[in-house]
C-alpha cells in the first residue's frame, strides 16, 4: 500500500465542507472524507508550526523532543535533531519523498531524516522569480491581511507543488517501488494570496460575523487582550475581517483544487484504490474569532481543533468521534502500519479505524494540547478537554474553564464559578495525571501539584 500524507498549514476544522459548517468549499477533501474515515475530534498537540511538525515525525511531545516553539522567529530554542520514525521507515524497501514546506529544522532537511527525495517550497519561489511572474497583490495596508495572486492557478504555489508530487509519484511507480510521500504546503497560513479564480468564489460582503468576534475578553488572561494590540487589530472592524476571510476561504478552496489534481493523477495511473491518502494540518487560525489572528497564546477551538481525514484501501466510510492527539497518534499509526521498532507517545489509530469495540471503550477520554511561547514572549499553557468541558492551565495568569455544550464559542470563562467547581477540580486532576504520564517537566516542581491538585490558584 502506498501512502500520500497531505499536511496544510493553519487550516481550521470548521473551514472544511465535511464539517458541515457551510463556510468553505472543499469538494475534493470532502470526497476523501466520504470515502474514508473522518476524525471529528482531532487536536493539535501544540498550535505552533515547528514543534507540531517535529512531534509528527518524532512521535514525542514537544517537551520531550525539546522543540518548544518556532526556531526562526523568537528566542533561541534547542535545535531539533531526532530521532524520528521516518529514519526507521527508510530502512525498509519503500521510497520516501517530501514536497513542500519543511519547517522542522534549520540545520537539516527531510533527507537527513530518512526521505530519499526533497522538493522544497523555496524551489517554487526560485522558479517563480526565474519565470518573471507577477508579484502578489496586497489588498490591505497590513501585510497579515494578504491579497491575491495574479497568475494562473497552475503557476500558483499550491498547484506547482502538486505537480511536483505527481512527478514524484510517477517516478516511484516507474521504479516499481511502494512509496510514502509527504505533500506539505504553507497554505492557508497568512498572509493568504489565492488566485482570482478562487478568491472570487466568495462574496466577502456575505461573510457573517463569528459568534465570538465581539468577545470583550473579560475575566480572561491579560495576554489575550494584549495579543490584539500586538497585531495592530485594536481598531479593526468586521469589514476588514470579511476581506481576510474571503482570502482565507479562497486559499483553502485553491489548496483543495490542488489536492484534487493529485487525486485525478492517482486515478489515471491506476493506483488510487491502493493508496492511503491522509489530509490534516498542523493547527488552526483564529481568523477573526475573538477579534484575533494567527494562533498564539490561546487554546480556543479555532486554533487547536484540526481536520483529519484518512481514505484507506479496504476501509469503508466511518465517523470516529474519539479524541485524537493529532501528531502523536499519527506517528504511532504509521509505526503500527509499517511495523516499525520505534516508540512514540501516541496511540495507533488502527483499532479506531477498524471499529474494534474494546478500543472504542478503552480509548482516552480527553484531548490535550500544549503551548510554551512564541514571537511575543513566553507564556506556558496546558489544555485538557472532554466532550463537554475544557480547562486551560495558564501557569502565570488566570486559568480558563469553558462549558462547550452551552458555550461552544468559548465566551464565558467559568473558572471562578462555584457551580463548576467540581468540574474544575476534576479536570485539573486529570491534566496533572496525564502530565505525569508523559513526563512533562512542568510537574517536576511542587508548584504544579499545589495548583492542579491542591487547587491553590488565584
Amino acid at each position: 500500500m502506498n501512502i500520500l500524507f497531505i499536511q496544510a498549514d493553519q487550516h481550521r476544522y470548521d473551514c472544511t465542507g465535511f464539517s458541515q459548517k457551510g463556510l468553505v468549499k472543499t469538494p475534493n477533501i470532502d470526497k476523501l472524507a466520504f470515502e474514508g474515515v473522518v476524525f471529528t475530534n482531532s487536536y493539535s498537540c501544540i498550535p505552533t508550526s515547528c514543534p507540531a511538525r517535529q512531534s509528527l515525525i518524532s512521535g514525542k511531545w514537544p517537551e520531550q523532543h525539546k522543540g518548544l516553539w518556532n526556531y526562526d522567529i523568537t528566542l533561541p530554542v534547542t535545535p531539533f535533531d531526532g530521532p524520528t520514525w521516518t529514519e526507521k521507515l527508510s530502512e525498509k524497501d519503500i521510497k520516501m519523498g517530501y514536497v513542500g514546506k519543511w519547517h522542522v529544522s534549520d540545520r537539516k532537511s527531510p533527507k537527513d531524516f530518512g526521505f530519499d527525495d526533497y522538493v522544497s517550497e523555496w524551489s517554487y519561489n526560485n522558479w517563480r522569480k526565474k519565470n518573471n511572474l507577477l508579484d502578489y497583490v496586497w489588498q490591505d495596508s497590513r501585510w497579515v491581511m494578504g491579497g491575491y495572486d495574479p497568475v494562473d492557478k497552475m503557476q500558483s504555489r499550491t498547484h506547482w507543488l502538486a505537480q511536483r508530487v505527481i512527478e514524484m509519484i510517477k517516478k516511484y511507480q516507474l521504479e516499481g517501488k511502494k512509496w510514502h510521500i509527504r505533500f506539505d504546503t504553507s497554505d492557508p497560513h497568512l498572509p493568504c494570496y489565492p488566485v482570482l479564480e478562487f478568491l472570487e468564489m466568495y462574496d466577502k460582503d456575505k461573510i457573517q460575523e463569528w459568534a465570538n468576534y465581539k468577545d470583550d475578553l473579560s475575566n480572561k488572561p491579560y495576554i489575550q487582550r494584549q495579543q490584539i494590540y500586538n497585531w495592530g487589530l485594536e481598531d479593526s472592524d468586521w469589514k476588514m475581517w470579511q476581506g481576510y476571510l474571503q482570502r482565507y476561504f479562497g486559499n483553502i478552496t485553491q489548496l483543495d483544487d490542488a489536492v484534487g489534481m493529485v487525486i485525478e493523477a492517482l486515478k489515471e495511473m491506476g493506483v488510487y484504490d491502493n493508496t492511503l491518502i491522509i489530509y490534516t494540518t498542523d493547527h488552526g487560525d483564529a481568523a477573526g474569532s475573538h477579534n484575533m489572528v494567527d494562533k498564539h497564546y490561546v487554546m480556543y477551538e479555532e486554533e487547536v481543533h484540526v481536520p483529519l481525514v484518512m481514505k484507506i484501501p479496504g476501509v469503508s466510510h466511518r465517523i470516529v468521534d474519539q479524541f485524537v492527539n493529532n501528531q502523536l497518534d499519527m506517528a504511532a499509526t504509521f509505526c503500527d502500519m509499517y511495523q516499525l521498532d520505534y516508540k512514540t507517545q501516541g496511540e495507533s489509530l488502527l483499532p479506531l479505524i477498524e471499529g474494534k469495540k474494546k478500543a472504542l471503550g478503552e480509548w482516552r477520554k480527553y484531548a490535550f494540547s500544549n503551548y510554551n511561547g512564541q514571537q511575543f514572549g513566553l507564556f506556558v499553557q496546558r489544555m485538557i478537554r472532554d466532550k463537554r468541558m475544557k480547562y486551560v492551565w495558564n501557569l502565570t495568569d488566570t486559568d480558563e474553564l469553558y462549558d462547550l455544550e452551552n458555550d461552544p464559542w468559548e465566551l464565558n470563562n467559568l473558572v471562578y464559578s462555584k457551580e463548576y467547581k467540581v468540574e474544575l477540580v476534576r479536570l485539573r486532576k486529570a491534566l496533572y495525571e496525564d502530565l505525569k504520564l508523559r513526563k512533562d517537566p512542568l510537574i517536576w516542581q511542587d508548584a504544579a501539584k499545589r495548583q492542579l491538585i491542591d487547587n491553590k490558584k488565584l
